[in-house]
């Protein structure tokens, strides 16, 4: 579900390229907090040792949300950097969750994949901070739609395991 909202956040900001600030800020805002409500739902739900690495990731994406809505006058710098607390964060949290899934699943690589993702957009929007709105739009676009693409093909690959598995005990 994450990756749906990731690829239809993306496909938005790119119909609207002249979007003003102030929505790229409540967009954003409403991607963190979906984003981390749906990690806390999966952490709950998980019956992974690992869930803990999900509720992480749902805390950071719930708090990224909460705090982008209740200081919506923020300038963009601080916006960017409340984008790169909340990219980093969480895309360290995933590679840690892949590593550690990787013995309980396959395509973890998958998960892996996302967090990398998120780190390098979290160290590239740190190393050119003078970006424009209308770039760092972009930007995001480009990131949520690569990464929400990368985590709908996790979806599936889990998705499989989760029916294999049901096959097997049915038999």
């Amino acid at each position: 579900m994450c990756g749906v909202l990731a690829i239809l956040f993306a496909g938005f900001t790119f119909a609207r390229p002249a979007i003003t600030l102030a929505s790229l800020i409540l967009l954003f805002g409403a991607f963190a907090f979906a984003d981390g409500v749906l990690n806390l739902i999966a952490a709950v739900r998980s019956g992974s040792q690992n869930w803990w690495a999900m509720l992480l990731a749902g805390m950071f994406g719930v708090g990224a949300g909460l705090l982008t809505f209740a200081c919506p006058g923020l300038t963009a710098l601080s916006l960017l950097y409340f984008i790169v607390f909340w990219s980093i964060s969480s895309g360290l949290v995933q590679v840690i969750a892949a590593i550690r899934l990787r013995k309980e699943i396959e395509g973890e690589w998958l998960l892996a994949l996302a967090g990398v993702l998120s780190v390098i957009f979290g160290i590239f929007l740190v190393a050119a901070p003078g970006a424009g709105a209308l770039g760092l739009l972009m930007v995001i676009a480009a990131y949520a739609f690569v990464a929400g693409f990368v985590l709908i093909l996790l979806g599936f690959k889990l998705r499989a395991l989760g029916n294999d598995g049901l096959r097997h005990t049915a038999a």
